[in-house]
């Protein structure tokens, strides 16, 4: 029974937030279909495409990934591939590279045999603390670690002290269990709005996004503090996220003016074209509700409002290396043989800002009491909406008399511009940015 789930998962994988994974809409409807079957069993993966990602982007999936090591790195050495070697081609190995192979139930164990894997493209694979690489633990646990940097700069941002405290955010997602020591102490409110899951049951992608923004050592803003609204996106209906932003809005009106909500993270995609949910203007209508109070939203729709934000890939090497960071244009249908391939002829939207989504590790957790971690190889947009809104609550700690439109355009304005024109989110460019507003 667990093959077959993991199977039919793995077969909804690739459809959501436009492509799911990336993004949260098709693919966490499939996630809730699998929970309800089988609650242990994590339901959608953040491995899906982007079906709103322009065609024009300059590196797929398959090309970012191509980056690996000739021989398997030790735990005492960089666990990431260089960044001019070609990947290992190994005959006998049965997972393709991007493989998922999280382990599907509380307690289990996904274990492969030295013959099953390759070392060497480890780092490329989704797997849980619950996945055993035989012979190579080690190995898997340092990859695992690593995954937990932002990158980019953003470890340093906390040594200064920049941590997005005193900022208030929210997420719009799906249910939550609220005691992983990753944010246990960082969600001020919680309302469900009707995702009528067992009170002792969790989701995929709650904990992941909720991470990736407020986590103490995965997070971008862990200073920061969540309202998080929990809504069944497995209904595909907008009016529960219209509940949701609504929600929102009304704990809004009762904070001081210095405690303002500022910022809300929505990993898919309510409304627009692509969109398959219900009641899309029910949407529209509060997310408009949310701008006139000053509340910036963030989803995974496409355009020059609340759909800024798209899908980068950071070098596993040197995660904190912006000039090796290229933006993502899809994801591989045949992940086995990667290949480098640069469009040279990439037309990017001024308003589109790359953020990383792959080679990180999220927090998991199904039932509670259980809370884990899992790597991801492959990432997706819902991964991207937190991590933005993470920068932008650090812009907030250290000016928060900037409105949303303002600091939304230091943030496009401090961008690395990659040679085919793709801004690449520059968290340490917009810090010193922000600084320089002060007193102004």
């Amino acid at each position: 029974m667990k093959k077959l789930v993991a199977l039919l998962l793995l077969v909804s994988l690739l459809t959501s937030c436009g492509q799911t994974a990336q993004t949260g809409s098709g693919n966490q409807a499939a996630q809730a279909a699998a929970t309800s079957t089988e609650a242990t069993a994590p339901a959608s993966t953040a491995a899906e495409a982007e079906t709103t990602a322009p065609a024009t982007e300059a590196v797929t999936q398959t090309e970012t990934a191509a980056e690996t090591e000739t021989t398997a790195p030790t735990a005492d050495e960089t666990v990431a591939p260089t960044d001019t070697e070609a990947p290992s081609e190994t005959p006998f190995a049965k997972l393709q590279r991007f493989a998922d192979v999280r382990a599907f139930s509380d307690g289990d164990k996904a274990t492969y045999a030295p013959d099953e894997y390759n070392p060497n493209d480890i780092y490329t694979y989704t797997f849980n603390e619950g996945t055993v690489f035989e012979g190579s633990e080690d190995l898997a646990k340092q990859i695992l670690e690593n995954g937990k940097n932002p990158g980019l700069g953003v470890r340093g941002l906390h040594d200064e002290g920049i941590t997005g405290k005193g900022v208030n955010v929210a997420i719009i997602d799906q249910n939550l269990l609220l005691d992983h020591p990753e944010f246990a102490d960082k969600i001020a409110e919680y309302y469900d709005t009707g995702c009528d899951q067992p009170a002792d049951q969790g989701s995929m992608h709650a904990p992941a996004v909720t991470s990736l923004l407020v986590g103490d050592s995965v997070g971008v803003a862990p200073g920061a503090k969540v309202y998080f609204a929990a809504v069944p996106m497995w209904k595909e209906d907008s009016k529960y996220i219209a509940d949701a932003l609504n929600w929102i809005m009304d704990q809004n009106s009762k904070l001081p003016d210095n405690e303002k909500i500022r910022v809300v993270s929505i990993s898919t995609d309510p409304s627009g074209q692509g969109s398959t949910f219900t009641n899309q203007d029910l949407y529209d209508q509060a997310v408009l509700l949310a701008q006139q109070q000053g509340i910036l939203v963030l989803d995974c729709r496409v355009n020059s409002t609340t759909g800024i934000i798209q899908g980068a890939s950071y070098a596993p090497s040197n995660p904190d290396d912006i000039t090796k960071t290229k933006p993502i244009t899809n994801y591989p249908t045949n992940p086995a043989k990667p290949g480098k391939k640069e469009v040279t002829n990439a037309v990017f939207p001024s308003y589109f800002v790359y953020v990383p989504t792959e080679y990180r590790t999220v927090a998991e957790e199904y039932s509670l009491g259980s809370p884990s971690y899992a790597y991801w190889g492959q990432g997706g947009l819902s991964w991207a909406i937190p991590y933005a809104a993470g920068v932008l609550a650090l812009g907030w700690q250290v000016n928060p008399d900037l409105d949303k439109d303002a600091i939304v355009k230091i943030l496009q304005d401090t961008c690395y511009v990659t040679a085919n024109g793709a801004k690449i989110i520059n968290p340490p460019a917009f810090i010193e940015a922000v600084k320089e507003t002060i007193n102004k």
